[in-house]
């Protein structure tokens, strides 16, 4: 059966109290308006209920109730009972302007470590880790999307509450909110960090003395009003697709420079602060074996870059809500969206590692850029891509930020309909706690690794891996059919990937401890 096959549909009044042709949950009252004025869909891809999912559940979900529109979908509800305002929900936003969210939801700073972790697995077992990578997260968005379209729910809590009830809704809820906190927070310390070094070498000044504009925590907070909180109050996901856009050229213009850098760099190359000459000569070594590529490569950091792989691709709080705002949505053309969005970020992501490890071979650092600073620190190049990544990673945050907000009100505000106070006051929340972690807290970035370390696995396999399991009907797929014994398996890498990262990030923490007390 193809999975964008609906099962039979109910098409009485009732059913579609329940489940509507684009698969979304409205107010009582609505669907009647929304059945005589919402002509059928064109691509005869109906997303609703199946009768015996409606008749063998027990458990009435919160979405066939009163489920808001602005919980599922970022939409507007029903302010007033007009017949037009059912064409608020229909997903406006299109193919292109899609991809470019969900890729700028993949990518993150985390492009700036990938030649670190090339350097330590080798050029050939990065390509295999990579592309295993890739392949399951486009599986994983598979089983979401299936999950979504059997039970006609377009967000990721209330597919926890369809599979396991209360307890499903708050575990999804709670695992994307502190997923997404701690990425922002990350991106935020690159602001804090990063920010204030670009303005003080752009402005050469080699001692700061105290200003205010190379103070970083003032820089967060301009950047926070100026930039983030705008783009944070938008009322649809879909219209950040232009920022997702300028945000991703900023990123392509980062792979371009460090492909260009690759062959005016030398080897072994020469570090700044040993350099009497000003600069590196561009003459490049072909003797020295620091020189030469390593195709695999096994050693005590090998095991902390497979979770940094793992993560490179977690994308999946976003998915879910760029379904709901895609026009003419079916799961077939979504998936698209995915696999267009995943390929681009993986040949991304192999040339800026590949690139990188090839100017600096073992000497790259976990940082990329701070090994160009090595070379020359006012290289202005540089200094521009600097720039770019701080304007990717800033654009970035609004996008984190709406699926945090839906989480929010689903676990707070289940039954609300849409209200800009509500809106709003939620997105100044969450920014200013954040802003204040990354203020007050210099050392919680541990904390976030150990978040991101169980609440990752369980958004990337576990949680759409059991959903699938529990979703799909035992009548179209049972326990020991093939797709739900490797929905099985997929989880159990999950829990894999959790125990791993747990252990690495203990090992470390055990480590740094042990040299601390041996130095004193």
């Amino acid at each position: 059966m193809s999975e964008d096959k609906p099962a039979e549909t109910v098409e009485t009044a009732s059913a579609e109290a329940n489940a509507i042709p684009n698969g979304k949950g409205h107010e009582p009252g609505e669907e009647i308006m929304a059945s005589v004025k919402t002509p059928p869909a064109d691509d005869g891809e109906k997303e609703t209920v199946p009768i015996n999912d409606q008749n063998s559940c027990p458990q009435k979900t919160e979405n066939t109730e009163a489920n808001p529109p602005e919980s599922q979908e970022f939409l507007s509800a029903v302010e007033d009972k007009k017949m037009t305002r059912f064409t608020d929900f229909e997903g406006k936003t299109s193919f292109g302007m899609s991809v470019f969210n969900l890729g700028n939801a993949i990518m993150g700073s985390g492009i700036l470590g990938l030649a670190y972790a090339m350097a330590n697995t080798g050029v050939v077992l990065f390509l295999i880790l990579l592309t295993v990578v890739a392949v399951l997260s486009s599986y994983s968005i598979h089983l979401l999307l299936k999950s979504s379209g059997i039970v006609g729910i377009r967000a990721y809590e209330q597919l926890g509450y369809r599979a396991f009830g209360t307890p499903g809704k708050m575990a999804a809820g709670i695992a994307i909110t502190l997923q997404n906190i701690g990425a922002m927070s990350s991106y935020l310390y690159i602001v804090k960090y990063e920010f204030p070094l670009v303005i003080q070498a752009f402005l050469r000044v080699d001692k700061p003395a105290g200003e205010w504009y190379l103070n970083g925590n003032y820089l967060v907070i301009i950047v926070s009003v100026a930039v983030i909180l705008p783009l944070a109050l938008m009322k649809q996901l879909g219209y950040l697709g232009y920022t997702s856009g300028f945000s991703l050229s900023c990123m392509v213009f980062f792979l371009i420079s460090v492909i260009y850098k690759k062959f005016n760099v030398s080897c072994p190359f020469v570090d700044y602060s040993n350099s009497t000459a000003g600069g590196p000569n561009v003459t490049v070594s072909h003797q020295d074996p620091a020189c030469i590529p390593k195709m695999a490569n096994l050693n005590s950091q090998t095991a902390y870059t497979i979770p940094i792989l793992a993560f490179a691709f977690v994308c999946h709080p976003e998915v879910l809500p760029i379904y709901t705002e895609l026009r003419n949505a079916t799961k077939k053309k979504m998936q698209h969206v995915a696999n267009i969005s995943i390929a681009v970020m993986y040949c991304m992501y192999f040339l800026a590692a590949l690139f990188g490890y090839l100017t600096f071979y073992g000497e790259v650092e976990a940082e990329l850029l701070h090994t160009y600073s090595r070379i020359d620190p006012y290289d202005t190049l540089i200094l521009c891509v600097r720039v770019a990544v701080l304007t990717a990673v800033t654009l970035t945050v609004p996008i984190v930020l709406f699926p945090v907000r839906r989480a929010i009100q689903q676990m707070a505000f289940p039954n609300k309909t849409f209200y800009w106070p509500r809106h709003i006051i939620i997105a100044l929340i969450l920014l200013i706690f954040i802003n204040l972690l990354v203020i007050f807290a210099p050392n919680i970035l541990g904390i976030f690794g150990i978040i991101g370390a169980t609440s990752a696995p369980c958004l990337i396999f576990i949680f759409p891996a059991v959903f699938y399991i529990r979703i799909v009907p035992k009548e179209e797929e049972p326990l020991r059919s093939v797709p739900k014994i490797l929905a099985a398996c997929f989880a159990g890498i999950g829990f894999l990937f959790m125990i791993m990262s747990l252990s690495f990030i203990i090992i470390d923490w055990t480590s740094a401890t042990s040299k601390t007390s041996n130095g004193h």
